[in-house]
C-alpha cells in the first residue's frame, strides 16, 4: 500500500524576499498554497499566478527599486538570468533590458513532493535505463527528484544529479534534502551540460546518473555514452509522447534512430509494405519510456524497442497504463492508446478539448490583443474564458500574418491537437465576429454533428485512400474541421460556393499546414 503524497514547500522563504506590501497581499491570497509564481514587471502591476486564475497583488505600478529589492535577497543570477534562494527549490528568472539592466522578474513556487512516484517506484528496482515524458509543468522534475531520493536512501546507490541551471536540488552549494544522499553537480551554463554528464561517469564512479531536459543531440549522445558504460541512466526529454520523440530528428537517437531502408520485391510483399520503409537504427539508449500523461495518470513502455518497431511498422504499442488512487495506492487500467497515430498508420484520434460540445470556449489568444479579446468577450457576454497557455487551451486564436511567420510552432500545436484559427485583423470587429460563429459551434449540435462528420471523413480517406467530401458548413465548422482534419496529416480544401461551401479531404500526400477556408 502506497501512501497520499507530501508536499513541503517553504514558502515563507519565498516570501521573505518579496517588498512588505506585496508580501502581505500574497499571504491574505486564499490559493497560496496552490500558488505557481508571482510576477514583478517594472511598470506594471504585480501578479500572483495560480492554475487557471491570476491576481493583483497590488494597484500600484512595480518600481525599479521593489525589483532591486527581490534582486538584493537571491543568489547570483546566472548566464542564464535565473537565481534561487539556498536549501530551497524557488526559482527567480530575469528579463533584462538592451543595457542589461533587470526590468521583470518571475518568482516560480518550488516544491519537493514526497511520494509522488510510489505508483512507479517497482520501475527502479529493475536496474534499466528510464526516460520520463511529458508536457510542461506536469511534474516530470519533481518525479525526478523523487526517484534520486529514493535510489540514493532507499536503494543506497551511488547517485550522481546532473543538475542544469540547479532545477533539481535547488540554489547554493547545499543541494536541497529533496534528492536524499544523492550527490550534486552543478552545470555553469546549459550548454555545458552534456560535458558534465560525462565528467560525472569519468571522475566520480556513480551507479545511477540522473539529468533533466535532455534537447540538443550533444546530451542525446553522452547519454548514449553513458548508457554503454554500464550505468544506469534517469532522464527527461524534450517532448510529450513516444511518438514525439520518434519525430524528433535531434533526440530521435534516444530511442535508437530512425533509418528508411529498402526492401527487396519478396520481402516487401511477405510484410504487405512498400519497398522503401522506416526502421529502428539502433537499440534504444533507454529501456523503457514513462509518459506523465497528468499528476495522476502514467503511460509505461516496459519495452522500448518493441514499441519503437512497432510504430515504425504501423502497429499501435500496448503499454501498461496506471493511475493514482486517492488513498495513494494504484490501479492499472485499460491502454488508453488504442486510437493514437503512429509514424507510419494514421488511426483516428479527436482532442479531448473538442470531443464535444461544451458550454465554454477555453481561447488562447497568440499575436491578438488580450485586452480586445476580454473586451469582444464582455461586448457579447459570451461564456469564453481566456487561457494563459495553450496547452489549456480548447482552440488558439491567431492572426493569418501570425500564422505564416510562426508557422512551425502552430504545427507543434496542431501535432499536440489543438485547433488553430486565423482572422485578418486584430480588431474587436473580427475577434468579436469569430466568437460569434465559434461559442455557436461549441454549443451546438450542428457542431457535434459536424465533428462527428469529420471523424468519419478522415477514417474512410485512411482506409479507402480516396477523397471524401463533408457536407455544407458555416465558415467557422469548416476552419475547425480543417484543423481537426491537419492534426492527422491529411490535406483539405474548401471546394464550392455558399451556402453550399465544404470542406473536401484529400488522399493524396501530407499538408504542410492547415489550409485557408
Amino acid at each position: 500500500m502506497t501512501s497520499p503524497l507530501k508536499i513541503t514547500d517553504d514558502i515563507e522563504q519565498l516570501l521573505e524576499i518579496l517588498p512588505p506590501h506585496i508580501r502581505l497581499s500574497l499571504e491574505k491570497l486564499e490559493g497560496l498554497s496552490t500558488l505557481i509564481e508571482a510576477v514583478l514587471d517594472f511598470g506594471r502591476l504585480p501578479e500572483a499566478r495560480c492554475p487557471h486564475e491570476f491576481h493583483y497583488l497590488s494597484d500600484r505600478y512595480v518600481s525599479r527599486e521593489e525589483i532591486d529589492y527581490i534582486v538584493a535577497r537571491v543568489g547570483k543570477f546566472g548566464k542564464d538570468n535565473r537565481a534561487g534562494i539556498e536549501r530551497t527549490l524557488h526559482r527567480i528568472s530575469a528579463i533584462r533590458n538592451r543595457t542589461s539592466d533587470i526590468i521583470g522578474l518571475t518568482c516560480r513556487v518550488g516544491r519537493a513532493v514526497y511520494g509522488t512516484i510510489d505508483v512507479v517506484s517497482d520501475l527502479l528496482e529493475e536496474d534499466r535505463n528510464i526516460l520520463l515524458m511529458g508536457r510542461p509543468g506536469v511534474g516530470k522534475t519533481t518525479m525526478l527528484r523523487e526517484m534520486a531520493r529514493v535510489l540514493s536512501d532507499v536503494h543506497r546507490k551511488r547517485v550522481i544529479v546532473v543538475d542544469t541551471s540547479n532545477e533539481i536540488a535547488g540554489d547554493g552549494d547545499i543541494p536541497h534534502t529533496g534528492i536524499g544522499s544523492a550527490r550534486r553537480m552543478q552545470v555553469q551554463v546549459p550548454e555545458y551540460q552534456h560535458a558534465v554528464m560525462i565528467e560525472a561517469v569519468e571522475n566520480h564512479m556513480p551507479e545511477v546518473i540522473v539529468v533533466d531536459e535532455i534537447g540538443v543531440l550533444e546530451e542525446a549522445y553522452a547519454a548514449r555514452t553513458i548508457a554503454e558504460r554500464g550505468v544506469q541512466l534517469i532522464a527527461t526529454a524534450h517532448g510529450n509522447t513516444l511518438e514525439n520523440l520518434l519525430l524528433n530528428p535531434t533526440l530521435s537517437d534516444l530511442v535508437g534512430g530512425i533509418q528508411a531502408v529498402t526492401l527487396s520485391d519478396e520481402e516487401a510483399r511477405k510484410r504487405g509494405t512498400q519497398k522503401t520503409v522506416l526502421e529502428r537504427k539502433a537499440p534504444p539508449t533507454f529501456d523503457m519510456v514513462l509518459e506523465i500523461r497528468d499528476r495522476e495518470t502514467f503511460v509505461i513502455h516496459h519495452r522500448l524497442d518493441e514499441a519503437v518497431d512497432q510504430l515504425l511498422r504501423g502497429g499501435v504499442p500496448s503499454p501498461e497504463v496506471r493511475t493514482r488512487n486517492d488513498d495513494g495506492s494504484y490501479r492499472v487500467v485499460p491502454n488508453m492508446r488504442e486510437e493514437e497515430p503512429s509514424v507510419n498508420s494514421r488511426s483516428f484520434v479527436i482532442h479531448p478539448s473538442i470531443a464535444c460540445a461544451k458550454e465554454h470556449l477555453r481561447i488562447f489568444p497568440y499575436g491578438i490583443s488580450r485586452s480586445r479579446l476580454e473586451k469582444a468577450i464582455e461586448n457579447l457576454k459570451s461564456s469564453a474564458v481566456i487561457v494563459r497557455t495553450w496547452d489549456n487551451a480548447d482552440i488558439i486564436l491567431t492572426l493569418k500574418n501570425q500564422e505564416k511567420r510562426d508557422s512551425k510552432k502552430f504545427r507543434a500545436a496542431i501535432f499536440q491537437g489543438i485547433p488553430v484559427v486565423s482572422i485578418k485583423s486584430n480588431t474587436i470587429m473580427q475577434i468579436e465576429n469569430f466568437l460569434k460563429d465559434h461559442h455557436m459551434y461549441w454549443s451546438s449540435k450542428d457542431g457535434e454533428e459536424a465533428l462527428r462528420e469529420t471523424k468519419k471523413g478522415i477514417e474512410f480517406v485512411l482506409r479507402e485512400k480516396k477523397d471524401y467530401e463533408l457536407s455544407a458548413a458555416s465558415s467557422s465548422i469548416r476552419r475547425l474541421q480543417h484543423g481537426i482534419i491537419s492534426m492527422h496529416r491529411l490535406r483539405s480544401v474548401s471546394v464550392g460556393k455558399e451556402p453550399h461551401r465544404r470542406v473536401k479531404i484529400s488522399s493524396r500526400g501530407l499538408p504542410p499546414f492547415q489550409n485557408g477556408v
